[in-house]
């Protein structure tokens, strides 16, 4: 354990005995082709054929063949993982936009769970975000139409649409008796994926919302101006993931780099075919756009070693899970908060030649100390109890989700841990309500997360000073 590790621990130690005890987009990579080494299984098509021809000849209402075909693949990838789909031309059009930073929508990230829509996290800024949507609402109605049995790149559809035009979602929440309405207008969202401020002199707060494109470079200017603003370097960072639903896969290494020495381990995916087995380091070449310049080159020093906290919870997902993996292992800062979401695996981007494109699962995420992210998640070295979130409202995570991959180290959903591993600091009063941010000003200064985070890391500058 790090040296700020121990101090850090050490610290939370001293002040909760002293006071009474007051971390989707998924990842994405394109593949130009997919091949198929192994034959067709021509009994079972001749089958699925038949199917087909019954379907057109004897359904009550005419089906056109393009609905019957797509619908079949949806069926065949959905039921796959939660994560493989089918991508229509507007969607793959979509998702490109999207990791740009501007889409049209809601502004929620959405898995499936027993046939019905369930909140992975609202985005930041986003009408979602602003009705108070929640991570593990359950989505019931989509205007006037039920969501049961729908699929979910049916469900989306509907979600999605003009800017500027209404949608009434109807939702179940765990601890709410009945189910509830939120009525929003649809807009085109634009996430600014990095947002900071200073808190107190010489410590800095930095939120990213979700993995875009330019979100290394976002979070290189972030750190470089809170440095400018401080007049010299900072004696502590929080990084704030929650509800992160994750991102490019790119950006992740990108803004694990930042702050770890160059070449060190980020993350490593293992899949079935050689191209899906790939190392990850804090280098160049592993998080660097085609011809971008490198905008972790002019970082100043002190950016490689300042004390951090790393802010996650069960809406940490993907990007931010390796993220914190990295470094939680490669003991860079203290992860505190709750368990994270468990989304492990890999999605490939794969275009078809009639400008759609399928999502496939194709490999696995690990950490660098080789263990999987997949149903498990990353476990805090200081768990903190939400103040938002009750004991009987547990939010939705990748191990509840339908059809998700098994933990390839065969680790339990519920994570065994040592319990010297985990410092567990529980909420003794009801938080106060939360009130809309003034201009300026990026996080609320009654955020039990991060006033916990705060106090930690002025109680290692305090014993490092001693």
């Amino acid at each position: 354990m790090s040296q700020f590790r121990k101090l850090a621990l050490a610290a939370l130690v001293g002040t909760a005995f002293g006071t009474a005890i007051t971390l989707t987009y998924s990842a994405v990579a394109d593949k130009e082709e997919a091949s198929a080494s192994s034959p067709l299984p021509v009994e079972e098509l001749r089958t699925f054929t038949d199917v087909f021809a019954r379907i057109k000849n004897d359904y009550v209402e005419p089906v056109s063949d393009k609905k019957l075909i797509e619908d079949a693949i949806n069926g065949m990838l959905s039921s796959l993982d939660p994560h493989s789909s089918y991508l229509d031309k507007t969607e793959y059009r979509d998702l490109q936009v999207g990791t740009s930073g501007e889409f049209g929508g809601l502004g929620i990230e959405v898995g499936q769970e027993d046939g019905f829509v369930k909140v992975v996290a609202p985005i930041e800024d986003t009408p979602a975000y602003k009705a108070g949507i929640k991570p593990g609402d359950l989505i019931i109605k989509i205007n006037d139409t039920p969501v049961k049995g729908m699929s979910l790149n049916d469900a989306v559809n509907k979600m999605r649409g003009k800017p500027g035009t209404p949608i009434t979602l109807t939702l179940l929440r765990k601890g709410v008796a009945k189910p509830f309405t939120v009525t929003m207008t649809r807009a085109i969202i634009k996430v600014k994926s990095v947002k900071y401020q200073l808190l107190d002199p010489g410590y800095g707060y930095v939120r990213i919302t979700q993995f875009q494109e330019h979100t290394g470079e976002s979070l290189a200017h972030a750190v470089e101006d809170m440095g400018k603003e401080n007049k010299g370097p900072l004696k502590g960072l929080i990084l704030d993931l929650r509800n992160d639903p994750g991102g490019l896969l790119n950006s992740a290494v990108g803004v694990a780099a930042t702050f770890l020495k160059p070449g060190a381990l980020v993350v490593y995916t293992k899949g079935r075919v050689p191209d899906s087995d790939m190392r990850l380091t804090a280098t160049p070449q592993d998080y660097l756009r085609p011809g971008e310049t490198d905008y972790l080159a002019d970082l100043p020093a002190w950016v490689k070693t300042v004390p951090m906290v790393v802010l996650v919870n069960g809406g940490s997902a993907s990007a931010s899970e390796i993220v914190s993996g990295a470094l939680k292992d490669q003991k860079r800062a203290v992860i505190m908060g709750t368990r994270t979401f468990g989304k492990g695996s890999v999605q490939t981007i794969l275009p078809l030649d009639n400008g759609t494109a399928i999502r496939l699962t194709t490999a696995q995420y690990f950490t660098p100390s080789g263990r999987s992210i997949q149903a498990k998640g990353i476990v805090p070295d200081i768990e903190i109890e939400d103040p938002n979130v009750r004991s009987d409202m547990l939010g939705v995570r990748e191990a509840n989700l339908e059809h998700h991959l098994k933990n390839p180290n065969g680790e339990d959903q519920t994570p065994q841990v040592k319990p010297e591993e985990v410092i567990k600091v529980p909420l003794e009063k009801t938080p106060p309500p939360e009130q809309p941010l003034p201009p300026g000003q990026v996080v609320a200064k009654n955020d039990f997360f991060v006033s916990q985070a705060l106090n930690l890391l002025k109680g290692v500058q305090l014993m490092q000073n001693r």
